[in-house]
Formats: structure tokens, sequence, C-alpha cells
């Protein structure tokens, strides 16, 4: 059974990762009522929390519907880490995250992100620290090291059990590797088959087909999928693995109307979320191409889709899309 702290998951929870831009309010719900067992908000800057801007304060939203959910954070001051959790408590979360694996320079040039790997240390020291400040779990999402000659994730995958972290997400690469080559799911196991580990630790990177999420389950014995980039403009892909899992067939193909029903509810959402249609319309954008992923002729309507600042203009290429491919 995974669990978060408290909180029991199931056998093989499948758990949506904290994406910047994409895993906000309106899609993590459509991808709980698809089958996401966890979700996770964007990562938001502790700094940006602390001078109270906009936008990492509207990162905290949290439907009731999908929980439990995490809101994730990043930083590498502790004072702003530690003020952090305060400010994030109000939003009651089911746990929080600690982002300790995003390559992206802005981030890791200040330390924080996958940058923490280059002081295991401190990496430590904050985990304990917010461990203390808070009566929720403390999580962490991280990588296998800095690069190939520094990697001593089973020894830091202990030291951040030891320190009192609830749990942990693997992304199967290095920081030196951003997202290019295969994630080494084996460095992982290793993780998880350590006799002293006993808090669930979440597999992360390439889960790309029902299959290597199997593959994740029974050859690397890992306790549950985070699922990134797979699920862009595709929340059933939660629900395509657990059938998966229990009949050992694919679901059928999702259908044009589906598919149609999927993005007009996603643009509403966000709409209503934003406050904003033109700021809804644009966030829906990037999920476009993988809903309509794999129909021929397509072109077309995707231009129209990501080229108009008017919803209104992108319901009728809905509308038509579902005449014309259905």
């Amino acid at each position: 059974m995974a669990k978060i702290g408290d909180i029991e998951l199931g056998k093989f929870p499948l758990l949506l990762a904290p994406m910047e831009d994409v895993s906000d309010p309106p899609f993590r719900v459509l991808c709980k009522e698809q089958g996401a067992d966890v979700v996770y908000t964007e990562f938001i800057s502790s700094e940006g929390l602390i001078r109270d801007a906009a936008k990492s304060i509207k990162k905290l939203d949290i439907y009731e519907s999908e929980r439990p959910v995490g809101i994730q954070i990043f930083g590498a001051n502790l004072e702003s880490m530690l003020k952090t959790v305060e400010i994030v408590e109000r939003s009651k979360p089911d746990f929080i995250d600690i982002n300790f694996g995003c390559p992206v320079k802005k981030v890791v040039s200040k330390g924080a992100g996958a940058g923490i790997l280059k002081d295991i240390d401190l990496m430590v020291k904050l985990t304990e620290a917010m461990v203390k400040h808070t009566h929720l779990p403390i999580t962490v999402k991280t990588r296998l090291g800095w690069d190939t000659d520094s990697i001593r994730i089973v020894e830091v995958a202990e030291r951040l059990q030891d320190v009192g972290c609830a749990a942990i997400a693997i992304h199967g690469r290095t920081r030196a590797q951003m997202y290019k080559g295969e994630a080494d799911w084996t460095l992982i196991s290793d993780v998880k088959n350590n006799q002293r580990m006993h808090i669930s630790v979440f597999g992360n990177g390439d889960v790309d087909t029902p299959e290597r999420a199997i593959e994740m389950r029974d050859k690397y014995g890992l306790d549950g999928a985070m699922i990134g980039r797979a699920s862009i403009g595709n929340p059933w892909f939660f629900k395509q693995i657990k059938h998966f899992m229990e009949t050992g067939e694919y679901l059928p193909e999702i259908t044009i109307a589906d598919r149609v029903e999927m993005a007009k509810r996603h643009l509403q959402m966000e709409i209503d979320w934003k406050e904003s249609e033109i700021v809804g319309v644009m966030e829906t954008r990037r999920h476009y191409t993988n809903y309509f992923k794999g129909i021929p002729h397509f072109k077309e309507y995707r231009l129209k889709m990501v080229t108009s600042d008017v919803a209104q203009d992108v319901f009728d290429v809905l509308d038509e899309v579902q005449v014309k491919f259905s």
C-alpha cells in the first residue's frame, strides 16, 4: 500500500506530475476524473509567495474535487522556505512537496530545483526544517543527481527519509540530461529496494504507455508512477493505464466527440478559473495538439485554435472539428 504520511493511495497509484503552466486546477480536475490518484500543483516560487506575487498566489488555488493534492514549492533559502510553508498551509493542501529536481537554468542558477543537488547537506537541512515546521506531510521530488559523476540517490533518499520526508518521487535522469536520453529506472529501483527505506518511492520519467507503467510496477518494484508529459492534452491516459492493468486490454480509442467535449470543458474551466477570456484561451493552447493527436489533415484546425484570442472562435473551430472528423 503506497502512502504519503497517513494518506493511503492504493497498491500502485498514478500521480499527475507538477508541470509549470500545465498542472493548474482545471487540468488537475480533468485528470482526477480520468483516474489520477494524486495531483500536484505547478511548482511555486518561495520568494514569489513571500513577495505576494499575484501569479504565485494564484497557483495556491485548490478545488475540493482534486484531493489528495500536494502544493509544490521551490527555493534554496531556509528562512524563505519556512515562511512559505506558513503561507501554503492556509490553502489546506494534503501535503507539501519540495522541488529538488527542476532543471531549468533560471531556477538552478539560484541554487533551487535541481541546483540543490550540488549541495546535498543543504537539501537535507531544508527538508528537515520544513518537516519540523508543519503538521502536513513533506514530500520531495528530485532527480538522480547533478550529473552521472555525482549520483548518490540511494544515500540522498535515505537521508531525506531519516529527517522525516514522507515520500519521494524520483525522475530517472540527471540534471545534466535535462529531458534527453532515456530515464534510468534501475537507479530508482535501487532506492526502493534499499532495506532501510520504508517510505513510498514513486518513479517519474518516460511513462508514456500502459505497458511502461506496468514495467515500473512489476520489473522495478516501485510504489507508483508519476506521469508528466504523456498526460498533456490527454487526461484519459490515467484511465487507459488502469484499464490495461485490470484487463490486459487497451481502452477503445477516444472518439472525436469525447475529445471535442474535453477540449471545450478544459477551455471553459480555464476561463472561469483565470477570470479572463484571453488568458484562459492562451492557457489551453498547449493541450490542443495532443487532444487531437493522430488525426490526419488536422493542421489547419490546430492552427486556428492556437492563433485565436477569442473563446467563441475556438469553440466554433471545435464544433467544425466534430462535424468534419466524426
